[in-house]
């Protein structure tokens, strides 16, 4: 593809919980997203046609990692006694 990317890359504190939120934002990626753990890194490239698509995509992934990170800051909880 020739175009536009950006690459995004975040640091979580462990292999284990950058883990957690690359899993929990790889869902959502569309074919023109690759996302991966590297050491407590989670590194999402993003390659889009035009300039506001990629701005876009860049937009939705950074509120759906922020969620994801909160999420894997809180404690597992169970229902089972």
């Amino acid at each position: 593809m020739t175009g536009k990317r950006a690459e995004i890359r975040t640091t979580h504190g462990s292999p284990v919980r950058a883990a957690h939120v690359a899993a929990a934002v790889s869902p959502d990626n569309t074919d023109e997203m690759t996302t991966r753990v590297e050491d407590d890194a989670v590194v999402t490239t993003v390659e889009r046609d035009s300039t506001g698509g990629l701005q876009s995509t860049v937009d939705d992934y950074v509120v759906n990692l922020r969620v994801a990170a909160q999420l894997a800051d809180q404690p597992t909880q169970s229902n089972h006694e």
